[in-house]
């Protein structure tokens, strides 16, 4: 009785799995905007750093040699206490493309990135924007023509992919950037059928009429994160955006070094996904708890239930699910990781249940 109970309940998480996984061949098919250079719209990249100033003398050299004609710097300096602002104003000097923004601690925003941004936002002088972070680097000098490409009439915010560097003979890295490929190819599905629901803001553009049309951050400025995540609540609709998927369109960091460092990283994403639309946290949840609940009930039903139709469902979903991550991986340019996947897969879901349940009992306070 238990075991058929138990093969219904497979069955149900079979056939949940393959439905996403059949769901994110959209992502797989997309392809990218071409528009002629002649076409290249005046934008705005803006950095905000806060304590950043060794990797803003490797990141502003990157940003100022870009293969773009007609694009504005903001470079905003989030009340640092060690040389940002000095660094800021050393390249100004150099290159009248530069603007920076020098923000005070505000009494009711303290040390709140929204609020700098914002700022920044504001000082800019173009309508379209391009984000990105002090410890990122661009993946190529056609960045800002990759991501800007993919702006129209229509489209106004673009999702971006922020690849995480690779380091030999690291499982802590290999693990990290498996569950930013899984991630990503979830956002940009969503993203893909007019239902975005997060970006990264390490590779994020977006328009200044988008940004005051929503009134910016102001829904969410009290919580700390999502200056990304939940701003796309806010602005994200059915047909205006898109996403960048092109190699040239990547910002690439350093990943958390410590199963320690990326476990605090994890929880702050993930309570900052609490906050997501009930639609949008509801099938994310029943992805990852269906994967949970398959890859528990697999090894009890080669045992005890080896009927045609549970090797065909794990056929099926082993089939699928290979294709999906392999082809995904291969436009991203994570080939590497499709070599480990059951083990990275079963790890992933087990740890990603583990912060759940920390969050649970306590919310983190810690913020970058």
């Amino acid at each position: 009785m238990i075991i058929t109970v138990l093969f219904y309940i497979f069955v149900a998480v079979s056939v949940i799995q393959l439905c996403y996984y059949l769901f994110f061949l959209s992502f797989i098919f997309h392809k990218k905007t071409n528009k002629p250079e002649s076409e290249q719209l005046p934008i705005s990249v803006i950095v905000c750093a806060k304590n950043e100033s060794d990797n803003l003398k490797k990141l502003i050299p990157l940003l100022l040699n870009q293969n773009y004609a007609n694009y504005q710097l903001v470079l905003i300096n989030d009340a640092s206490n060690d040389d940002t602002l000095s660094v800021m104003e050393k390249f100004q000097k150099k290159d009248d493309r530069i603007k920076i923004v020098n923000v005070q601690n505000n009494e009711a925003f303290w040390g709140n990135k929204k609020y700098a941004l914002t700022l920044g936002i504001k000082a800019a002088k173009h309508e379209h924007l391009l984000f990105t972070d002090a410890d990122c680097i661009p993946a190529s000098k056609n960045w800002i023509l990759e991501m800007s490409s993919q702006f129209s009439d229509k489209k106004l915010i673009v999702l971006g992919y922020g690849k995480y560097q690779p380091i030999k003979n690291s499982f802590v890295n290999l693990l990290v950037r498996f569950e930013t490929l899984l991630t990503a190819i979830q956002y940009f599905s969503y993203a893909k059928i007019g239902s975005a629901y997060m970006a990264v803001g390490r590779n994020l553009a977006y328009t200044k009429s988008e940004f005051f049309r929503v009134n910016g951050f102001i829904k969410h400025i009290q919580i700390r994160s999502g200056d990304d995540d939940l701003f796309m609540k806010d602005v994200a609709t059915s047909s205006n955006t898109t996403i960048a998927v092109t190699v040239d369109s990547f910002t690439i960091s350093e990943a958390p070094k410590t199963m320690k460092a990326w476990f605090r990283q994890k929880r702050r994403h993930l309570s900052t996904s609490s906050h997501y639309k009930v639609k949008h946290k509801f099938f994310l949840g029943l992805f990852y708890i269906s994967k949970l609940i398959l890859l528990l009930l697999i090894p009890i039903m080669l045992i005890w239930k080896q009927e045609t139709i549970t090797l065909s469902l794990l056929g099926s979903y082993i089939l699928i699910n290979y294709t999906i991550i392999i082809f995904s991986a291969r436009k991203l340019k994570e080939t590497n990781t499709v070599f480990f996947l059951p083990l990275l897969e079963i790890f992933l879901v087990l740890f990603q249940f583990a912060i759940f349940i920390s969050n649970t009992i306590s919310k983190p306070t810690h913020w970058k």
